[in-house]
């Protein structure tokens, strides 16, 4: 019965972050839909950008995808139709860029008070510290699933306060291999339309994604797995 108090305390003293974490998973959902019928209505909408435009694109969807209003995926399937491949490079830096600022501002929501929290108890504070010293692993296993959402994992994972920098490397990196699948469906595209209602590019799709999600799915849950046994195995050391 000691867990339900401390279950409540946990609740409240971090009720900011939860609502933020689900604000990024149903947010998306509601603008990239919207995003979709002003794309129908208007396809020429960003057909022929100049390099000032395509620049000035990149900012904004680097800002959208931060703050949750944009999915990855949308944007490599609209980015692949519209820009093609010259666009990919732009598209690729936009998204180390958008994990920055989600980073950035998850910490600014936060203020750490989550990871105070869990470091009041031995156990959960050995297991951070072991995830931490996993990060680049983690963050790549995490951004490679088509199925976490991009802005939601900026949150959970600024909260084990990684290094910056190789929180924009890896989150490139693991981005890598959806982005380039998604982008090549936008560039085979007829319209944007058919883009968006079919990601999946028929079989061979299916089986790409199933593949990412079984490679991150088993990825995370070893690396879990082995954070959490040496992480016990420091506690019951320290209590010898």
């Amino acid at each position: 019965m000691k867990s339900l108090p401390l279950l409540r305390t946990f609740i409240r003293e971090n009720a900011s972050t939860f609502i933020s974490m689900l604000l990024l998973v149903v947010v998306p959902v509601v603008v990239s839909s919207t995003a979709a019928v002003v794309l129908y209505n208007y396809e020429g909408l960003l057909q022929d950008l100049s390099a000032w435009e395509m620049l000035l694109y990149f900012a904004v969807i680097s800002v959208t995808m931060a703050l949750a209003l944009t999915p990855t995926t949308f944007i490599a399937l609209v980015s692949g139709f519209y820009l093609g491949w010259t666009g990919l490079p732009g598209i690729v830096v936009s998204y180390g860029i958008a994990a920055l600022i989600g980073y950035s501002i998850a910490r600014l929501i936060d203020h750490g008070k989550m990871m105070s929290f869990l470091n009041r108890f031995e156990n959960a504070r050995n297991l951070m510290q072991e995830l931490r010293s996993e990060s680049w692993s983690l963050i790549f296993l995490t951004r490679i699933s088509p199925v976490l959402p991009f802005a939601l994992m900026n949150f959970v994972l600024s909260l084990l306060q990684i290094d910056k920098r190789k929180f924009f490397l890896a989150s490139i990196v693991g981005m890598l291999p959806r982005t380039l699948f998604f982008f090549w469906v936008g560039t085979q595209a007829r319209d944007v339309v058919q883009a968006l209602q079919n990601p999946d590019s028929g079989m061979g799709g299916q089986v790409l994604m199933v593949a990412l999600i079984v490679i991150s799915i088993g990825g995370l849950y070893f690396l879990f797995d082995r954070a959490l046994k040496r992480a016990l195995r420091k506690a019951a050391a320290k209590n010898e």
